[in-house]
């Protein structure tokens, strides 16, 4: 079997943190749904070499030694992906730059995470001229289009110029503020790009969503699938459409701060069977008067308010009726939209183990994306499998309990707490990552998670992200009424309690061996 002989020797391998391994499935060659599946579908690297890479440089390694722009290729990547490990990689089949991961001018490749993760950290992904790209099971954070390091014009992921055929599934995009912070958009199309499929991903702390067009003239893109994915603290563009069509459809919406869907110049969008909460101004055509049209069905709205019509804004609500019909050419499932905020919180975002709905509010798990052990590294570096990429076990030392089964509330809700320490934020507690933690500004503190109407709560799960000091004590208030529902000495872990309904739950930690890092606290209602 011929080798991906365009790496060339085993020192050039090394020298970019390349492994060679023998060709396999992607774990993304199935399962794509949506716009993606048209104009030929989207494959990615499927049949292709699989190459694992942790850094940018290797990333670029692997595009640049093919044999040709299109000749598949799978690239597995771990570990956190930033300025410092990318440079600019030369060769007849890639054109590549040090500040981004190049994907300009090639055609067939599969970007997936495994192992314990893939993070790129302040470092975009830009797709331009380019076709049948897979991206899947990675994080992307902090990227700036102002300030220092600037990536991909402070898009997390950005798509321009005659781009077809894209799946992006089971990512997290995530920036921590607005334009003034230097961010742009977490989800950008523009210049002509076509048949994408965004699915069971994460958008969230940014002013900006994403947008299809970059202008009012720019209305050439279009045939986007949206669906499965959580947004989550967004200011605007939910997404923002220009001309095209996009189905958008089992989203779950939270927090959208000044308006969600616009659609404009003349878009169409099918909006099925979406769960909005606590937000404003979630469909219509803002900012401008040039309109856009809607479909909708099976929406429900929650906590949703309103704007009146002006000249430059045209809000669907609050009756969210029809203004237009939109067919799609593809097969599809709808959950219906109760279920969704549920589903979306086990599936949507990086290392949820690429779990996805089975279409009657019920998930299945997705396909296994480490590397097989019989795999053989051409390079000297020790072959070893890497870990299933699926969530970290939900127990904690000192559980009082077993694991806690059902849906995590906290998944979309809001939380608060007592002062914080520097780097660590309220919301780290809810967003599904071990990794992202609040810690108090000393000892002890509290931290709350909260809800827009009354929850029933019966159990919290409090995870410690690494190198957390010891909790000694604690309590678990009702944040409504002040009622201490149970305490204790565990160091987190499950704590049970008589089922309560509530708007805000409270865990209190009264003394501790240093200062504790609640990475998680997920609530139950059983």
């Amino acid at each position: 079997m011929r080798l991906y002989a365009a790496l060339g020797t085993t020192a050039v391998a090394a020298a970019t943190g390349v492994v060679l391994l023998m060709p396999e499935a992607s774990a993304a060659t199935g399962g794509v749904t949506g716009y993606a599946t048209q104009n030929g579908g989207t494959t990615g690297g499927a049949g292709g070499q699989t190459v694992q890479a942790s850094s940018g440089t290797a990333i670029h390694a692997a595009l640049c030694n093919r044999a040709s722009s299109s000749t598949p290729i799978i690239i597995q990547v771990s570990g956190t992906i930033n300025h410092g490990n990318t440079t600019k990689v030369s060769g007849s089949s890639c054109n590549t730059a040090a500040d981004k991961i190049e994907l300009k001018e090639i055609s067939n490749v599969t970007i997936v995470g495994v192992g314990g993760g893939a993070v790129f950290d302040q470092l975009g992904i830009h797709i331009r001229d380019s076709s049948n790209i897979i991206i899947q099971n990675v994080t992307v954070r902090n990227v700036k289009k102002s300030g220092s390091p600037t990536s991909n014009g402070g898009d997390a992921i950005g798509m321009e110029s005659t781009v077809r055929n894209v799946w992006v599934d089971h990512v997290t995009l995530e920036a921590s503020g607005g334009e003034s912070e230097g961010f742009d958009g977490l989800f950008d199309m523009k210049d002509n790009t076509q048949y994408v499929t965004l699915s069971y991903s994460i958008l969230r702390n940014s002013g900006r969503g994403g947008l299809i067009g970059s202008s009012e003239s720019d209305t050439s893109n279009g045939y986007v699938t949206f669906h499965h994915n959580l947004y989550e603290n967004i200011d605007s563009r939910t997404p923002l459409l220009r001309g095209g069509i996009a189905h958008i459809y089992n989203n779950y919406y939270v927090s959208l701060n000044e308006s969600g869907i616009n659609s404009r110049a003349g878009a169409r969008a099918k909006v099925d069977n979406n769960y909005f909460r606590n937000s404003k101004d979630v469909l219509g055509t803002f900012y401008t008067d040039a309109k856009g049209y809607w479909q909708t069905s099976g929406n429900i709205l929650d906590n949703v308010t309103w704007s009146a019509s002006s000249s430059e804004n045209n809000p669907a609500g609050p009756g969210m009726a029809s203004t237009t019909t939109v067919s799609v050419p593809y097969p599809y499932s709808l959950d219906g939209a109760s279920c969704v905020p549920g589903i979306v919180g086990q599936t949507a975002g990086a290392n949820k183990g690429l779990q996805v709905s089975t279409g009657n509010c019920s998930v299945t798990a997705g396909p296994a994306t480490t590397r097989p052990a019989t795999s053989a590294p051409v390079t000297t570096r020790a072959a070893t499998s890497a870990p299933a990429t699926t969530r970290p076990p939900t127990t904690t030392a000192g559980a009082t309990t077993g694991a806690p089964s059902g849906t995590n509330l906290s998944i979309g809700a809001g939380a608060d707490g007592s002062s914080k320490a520097d780097g660590t934020s309220y919301g780290n507690v809810k967003d599904g990552n071990i990794s992202t933690y609040w810690s108090p500004s000393g000892s002890t503190g509290q931290i709350s998670i909260k809800w827009g109407s009354a929850t029933a709560v019966a159990r919290i799960n409090i995870r410690l992200a690494a190198g957390s000091g010891t909790i000694t004590s604690w309590r678990v208030l009702n944040a409504d009424t002040g009622a201490v529902l149970t305490s204790g000495n565990s160091n987190g872990g499950v704590i049970s309690f008589s089922r309560t309904s509530l708007k805000k739950v409270t865990f209190e930690i009264t003394g501790a061996s240093g200062t504790p890092r609640v990475g998680e606290f997920e609530t139950y209602a059983s």
